[in-house]
């Protein structure tokens, strides 16, 4: 069999057993073993799988992942999720969408100390949606805002999957945080005006006039000030050189504690629910670790990965063409797969052949620039029909919504995210601009 053939069998036996539901890591793992035990036998295999786990496990950077899982589950069984709503709404009051702006710039600074897209959309759905409801916004809207809003959990630092490339490309933490920051204000804004544009071409989807919104007090002035000390102290610290990212994000856990302490909404059976919620998550994005690896390994053997970078690089063409060409390999990927598999399994893969192209860029620079570009596309992900994650979340919550309803909800959103991941395609320095004060 050729290499390339064998290449090809590989992912076809991991889809193969996705399309049955096998879970992706254990999917991954199959397949990789397939691949490596046909190339190289039974006991290098098994010396091999001998020290998988430790080899990826033994990194102290990994550590940062359940720690800012650990971070958004406070935040989440804390309540601030509603402290944030409320003042985003009296801030949003005045437009017309205002609470579906709201909805938005609640899930970008629930993001902020979460990391979750998953757990964004789920946490301000559950507060969002009834308000939305109530004030007459169509389910076909409130939905896909809420889905696309869920989106900038992991657009908007401290994200999981950013970490994860961050590992894998042995890439600083903080310079890609930093270069993150501003295409994920963009993404926030892009929403904001995606809806106001929406709601004035087919108007009956959300009220002509917003009425009894809470106004501004000391009240919501206050319930957001834990949030922002939590922000400030984290990013404030791991920026001004008190801490590294993997030092703040404890720090950030035990910040997030106390001010979900100070909501008194967190018990003790929440605490325990955290924990649980925490050791869950880890566990499967670990796993997916191992299988990836298996996988990686398989597929390095082929040597195909190699084959396949010195072929693109002998093209003629350019090199922003190559990457708009992975992109949408991503956007196709992301129909069957979720963010971190993806990331996981290709970069490996699309890694070597990025900074084997000449983009006028430091090696440094182009890494943290592909990194935001691959982030950008794997939140696409969460959105496109027709498995959008994110849009199968959100409406679970909202029984009354038909998911065809919601799936048409996004689409204005799909649009934002196509005009953003463009531009910032072709102009990397507004995902570097930030890169450069950082040490």
């Amino acid at each position: 069999m050729s290499p390339l053939l064998l290449a090809l069998c590989i992912f076809g036996v991991m889809l193969a057993l996705m399309v049955v539901r096998v879970p992706i890591a254990a999917a991954m793992f199959a397949a990789g073993a397939f691949g490596y035990l046909y190339q190289v036998g039974l006991p290098p295999f098994l010396n091999n799988l001998n020290g998988l786990a430790f080899a990826r496990f033994a990194s102290y950077d990994l550590s940062v992942i359940p720690l800012f899982i650990l971070m958004g589950n406070f935040a989440t069984q804390g309540g601030i999720s509603k402290a944030l709503f409320q003042f985003a709404s009296v801030l949003m009051a005045r437009f017309k969408g205002g609470l579906a702006m709201a909805a938005v710039g609640a899930s970008a600074a629930f993001g902020a100390i979460c990391g979750s897209s998953i757990a964004t959309a789920a946490t301000i759905t559950s507060v969002a949606l009834p308000e939305m409801k109530r004030h007459g916004y169509s389910g076909r809207l409130a939905t896909g805002t809420l889905a696309a809003g869920g989106t900038l959990g992991i657009l908007i630092p401290p994200s999981v999957p950013l970490v994860i490339y961050a590992i894998l490309t042995e890439q600083n933490i903080a310079k890609l945080f930093a270069a993150a920051t501003i295409p994920g204000i963009i993404a926030m804004l892009g929403y904001m005006i995606a809806i106001a544009i929406y709601v004035r071409i087919r108007p009956g989807h959300a009220p002509d006039h917003t009425v009894d919104l809470p106004k501004m007090s000391l009240q919501a002035l206050m319930g957001v000030l834990p949030i922002a000390i939590v922000f400030l102290v984290v990013f404030g610290g791991i920026y001004g050189g008190l801490f590294t990212p993997t030092e703040g994000a404890g720090v950030g856990v035990a910040c997030t504690f106390v001010a979900a302490l100070l909501k008194r909404e967190l018990t003790l059976e929440k605490v325990k629910q955290c924990f649980l919620s925490t050791a869950s998550a880890s566990a499967m994005i670990f796993m997916i670790f191992i299988g990836a690896d298996m996988m990686n390994t398989a597929l390095a053997l082929t040597q195909v990965p190699g084959q396949l970078a010195s072929l693109i690089q002998g093209w003629n063409v350019s090199p922003y063409l190559v990457v708009a060409g992975i992109l949408i390999f991503y956007v196709v990927l992301g129909a069957v797969m979720d963010e971190l598999s993806m990331i996981l399994l290709t970069i490996p893969i699309f890694f070597p052949v990025i900074m084997g192209l000449d983009f006028g860029m430091s090696q440094e620079h182009t890494a943290i620039w592909f990194g935001i570009m691959v982030l950008m596309t794997v939140g696409f992900g969460l959105l496109a029909p027709p498995v959008g994650l994110n849009v199968y979340v959100v409406n679970g919550m909202a029984k009354d919504v038909p998911i065809a309803e919601s799936y048409k909800g996004v689409m204005p959103f799909l649009a934002s995210d196509v005009v953003r991941t463009t531009l910032l395609l072709l102009f990397p320095p507004i995902s570097l601009w930030l890169v450069q004060f950082v040490g």
